[in-house]
């Protein structure tokens, strides 16, 4: 058994271009769940339309790709407040069953034969996206150390992700130190008491949701960037799911929180993975076939997560004083 390539490929991953796309997500879901108290089940929508942003602008009518960044958070903020009006006044519930469907929504609508010309259909859309950011690329090669391999491009982008991931959790951590975090934190704590006291929560909520619509979008246009395809199949509930774990395993409402819990979730499930794949190569494990090894790294990883939930609901590095799932 190699535990060398193992480790390597879960380190690389930990910290590769997945886990930073992930890591936006989470920390969407992080500013709406963490600090407002809003279940949005649907934050995979705002990655699909942050990266079919870039799709469309970019490959699609050529044009350029800050153009289509700026469209991919305009994009965002509209389908925050499309998803948001008609829900924020209501129970928390209602926002959920809201925005998952949303989400599928707007994966069956960019996969559709009607817009095929236009959104690439089952397809989706393959091109150079981006390429004004990868000419900027400092790297002139592939890097492959002890513990860690990228090519050219991924080490490139990951260099980026990263700044933008710590800009952004500075950007979160001054927000919500402010006298507007104290108030989306009030209404996560007890709503009906911060309308007592003059403020519109229905704005404040509002402002929230595109404010971690806005993140999702940018993980989603680095997903374009650094993949340089968009396929609607990749927009699936899961990826919502994943946020969420995230964001419990690193501890919601906390800054960097969905920074550990990134590095933490995707460092074990490819380390459970590689791990299995190993063991039946070497024939360590001789009942159990390559094909069951992605299922069952899940469902490893999935019962440490209960296990989490049951000893410590407030994640790894959470307060329990601030916020526990079992007394929300």
């Amino acid at each position: 058994m190699d535990f060398g390539f193992v480790l390597s490929q879960s380190v690389t991953q930990a910290i590769g271009v997945t886990a930073i796309i992930y890591c936006l997500a989470a920390m969407g879901v992080n500013m709406q769940f963490g600090y407002a108290g809003l279940l949005n089940f649907g934050q995979v929508a705002f990655v699909a339309v942050g990266a079919y942003s870039i799709g469309v602008i970019v490959v699609t009518l050529g044009m350029n790709l800050w153009l289509a960044i700026l469209v991919g958070l305009l994009g965002a903020i509209a389908l925050a407040l499309i998803l948001g009006i008609p829900t924020l006044r209501l129970r928390a519930d209602y926002l959920a069953i809201v925005t998952i469907a949303a989400s599928e929504i707007i994966r069956l609508v960019v996969r559709s034969i009607a817009l095929r010309d236009t959104l690439g259909g089952v397809n989706g859309i393959n091109g150079k996206m981006g390429q004004e950011f990868h000419d900027l690329n400092p790297f002139p090669q592939d890097i492959s150390l002890p513990f860690l391999a990228f090519t050219r491009q991924d080490l490139w982008v990951a260099c980026v992700g990263w700044a933008l991931v710590a800009l952004l959790t500075l950007g979160v951590w001054l927000l919500v130190r402010s006298p507007w975090g104290r108030v989306i934190k009030g209404i996560r704590e007890d709503e009906h008491a911060v309308v007592s006291l003059g403020k519109n929560t229905y704005w404040y909520k509002m402002q929230a949701l595109a404010i971690g619509g806005m993140l999702g979008a940018i993980g989603g246009i680095v997903w374009a960037i650094a993949k340089q395809s968009v396929q609607p199949d990749n927009f699936v509930p899961d990826v919502t799911f994943f946020a969420y774990t995230i964001v419990l395993l690193g501890g919601a409402a906390r800054v960097f929180g969905p920074i550990a819990g990134t590095i933490i979730f995707w460092f074990l499930l490819v380390f459970v993975g590689e791990l299995l794949n190993q063991a039946i190569a070497a024939g360590w494990i001789d009942f159990l076939q390559p094909t069951d090894v992605g299922p069952i790294r899940f469902i490893l990883v999935g019962l440490g997560l209960m296990a989490l939930m049951i000893f410590r609901p407030q994640g790894i590095f959470g307060d329990r004083k601030e916020l526990a799932l079992d007394g929300r």
